[in-house]
């Protein structure tokens, strides 16, 4: 009978089989579909609600936030309203997914208040930024919960109290910033809980004691800052091999004691290390030429003796500023430092340095200052074939002797020249003036001349007048023996400084500098002239008729 009922409807058994087995599914279906449509509209419902509240929460903490901050625009609370949603409020940042807060940036905002414990409530948070404002007060122990919390920047403000300990507890957090704030105490040992921790920056604040060891086990650091401080103590031994991505290490201007640890040269990536203006001691660690890619060494201000290394810019090519200023240093200067072609500032001041400067010393056509003063530098000064940057050259309270290269020309865009207290002789080069960015003009306390001139004047002083933004002269204590020359009146409208103090002034004083008013004013100069030295406006001569 079956059979015959398909062949009426022209199906064969197996098709019409078949579909049968289609529609009792399709009805099967239906009422799969329906119970999953009862199951989903409620957890629709609950999971919007959910959301709901938990944006509410967000707003409540954000709004806390608002309440007990001032700025001097009301930016936040025109903006931050109830009527419009949390995630369009300026410096607020939500999920694309769950429309969580997850970012807060207020920086640069003149904001003033203190943080509230609220914003700990905001547990979606990644990113905390209010930087560069004036809050101050304590940190709550709230954000200890932020754990997903992978950036924390509160530099610039006037945050107080101790490091809390609780910092620890923010394990995903790649950058901690607090410089430039009153923050106390000591550094927590917690903060080696920070397995992720990228950049550490803590200056400028009043912390002391001794920086903890644990924080230079932290190998994902690749920048620590923390000068400005009080801090104590050696440094550990062993501090760089656990640091393999570290770049940038600066404990300036600390209290840090004991000598440069040897393994230094195990921190490969350094770039920058700063240890200026602290009581270390010893010598310098021939491991440093390990760090090929450094780019600034500043050592100075500190107690470091012996010798610079010879091969220090051989195995440093990368050197763009050296600062070994105010140490004990003795020895001479390597002729390896021209391999520093990249060099920008040499400070190897307050020192003793003895020996020839060498010539290989202008080799990098980057330079733009060379503080080389106090020291026992002798011989000559080498020629300078191209200087094409130098700013500053200051090289006095040395031993230096012989004539002032010509050559000193070819640093055409010195500002600062200053070969006092040498043992400089032979006639002054009258080609100074061609200088013509010279601010700071000092030669005194040398053996320096005139050349031949018919009239005796100090010829050099009138090239002088090409400086247009000079501000100070001294040539005091050389037997210049002359006159000054009547257009000195000309000299830069900015001059301060005049000293010509025991240089054998001869014959009476222009009245040309009268006349321009820039040294000495109508009702004194009779006064000047009469007591054959006064100091108006910074204006010096000692006269000898």
């Amino acid at each position: 009978m079956l059979s015959g009922l398909f062949y009426q409807f022209n199906f064969p058994f197996p098709t019409f089989f078949f579909l049968a087995l289609f529609r009792l599914a399709i009805m099967n279906y239906n009422t799969c579909f329906h119970l999953l449509l009862a199951f989903f509209i409620p957890c629709s419902v609950l999971c919007l609600a959910m959301t709901a509240r938990n944006l509410n929460s967000d707003q409540f903490a954000l709004l806390e936030f608002k309440d007990r901050i001032a700025g001097p625009q009301n930016v936040l609370a025109n903006n931050w309203t109830a009527s419009t949603s949390v995630c369009n409020w300026i410096g607020v940042s939500c999920g694309i997914l769950h429309k969580r807060v997850i970012a807060l940036n207020l920086t640069s905002m003149n904001l003033r208040g203190t943080i509230p414990p609220h914003l700990g409530n905001l547990s979606f948070l990644l990113s905390l930024d209010l930087s560069s404002n004036n809050l101050y007060g304590l940190l709550p122990k709230e954000l200890g919960q932020l754990h997903r919390l992978k950036i924390l920047r509160l530099s610039l403000n006037s945050l107080n109290g101790e490091i809390p300990s609780w910092l620890g507890n923010l394990h995903r957090v790649r950058r901690l910033q607090m410089e430039n704030n009153n923050f106390t105490g000591t550094i927590p040992q917690t903060l080696v809980n920070i397995s992720n921790l990228e950049i550490l920056n803590m200056g400028f604040n009043q912390l002391f004691g001794q920086a903890p060891s644990s924080i230079f086990k932290i190998s994902s650091l690749k920048f620590i800052s923390l000068f400005r401080n009080s801090l104590s103590g050696d440094l550990p031994n062993d501090m760089c091999q656990h640091l393999p991505k570290l770049e940038v290490l600066h404990l300036s201007l600390n209290e840090l004691s004991g000598s440069i640890p040897s393994s230094l040269g195990k921190c490969s990536n350094l770039k920058y290390f700063s240890l200026y203006f602290n009581q270390f001691t010893g010598i310098i660690p021939r491991s440093i030429g390990n760090l090929t890619r450094l780019e600034e060494l500043d050592l100075g201000l500190n107690n470091l003796e012996g010798s610079l290394p010879n091969d220090l810019c051989h195995l440093c090519p990368k050197l763009e500023g050296l600062y070994l200023d105010a140490n004990e240093l003795s020895g001479n200067i390597p002729s390896s430092i021209g391999e520093c072609y990249k060099l920008q500032m040499l400070s190897l001041l307050e020192n003793k340095f003895s020996g020839l400067i060498p010539k290989s010393i202008f080799n990098s056509t980057m330079l733009e200052g060379i503080y080389l003063y106090d020291n026992n530098l002798e011989g000559t000064l080498p020629p300078m074939i191209e200087a094409p940057k130098l700013n500053v050259l200051s090289l006095h309270r040395n031993k230096l002797r012989g004539n002032i290269p010509n050559s000193i020309l070819n640093a055409s865009m010195l500002k600062l020249l200053d070969l006092g207290d040498n043992f400089f002789s032979g006639p002054i080069p009258e080609t100074f003036g061609n200088l013509r960015h010279l601010e700071w003009f000092r030669i005194a306390n040398n053996y320096l001349t005139m050349g031949s001139t018919i009239n005796h004047e100090w010829t050099f002083l009138s090239s002088l007048t090409n400086c247009k933004n000079l501000t100070r002269v001294d040539i005091s204590e050389n037997p210049l023996n002359g006159t000054l020359p009547t257009n000195i009146g000309n000299l830069s409208a900015s001059l301060i400084y005049f000293y010509a103090i025991n240089c054998e002034l001869k014959g009476n004083i222009p009245m040309e500098i009268d006349l321009k008013g820039k040294f000495l004013p109508k009702d004194v100069f009779q006064t000047f002239r009469a007591h054959h030295s006064c100091r108006i406006m910074h204006f010096v001569v000692h006269q000898d008729c």
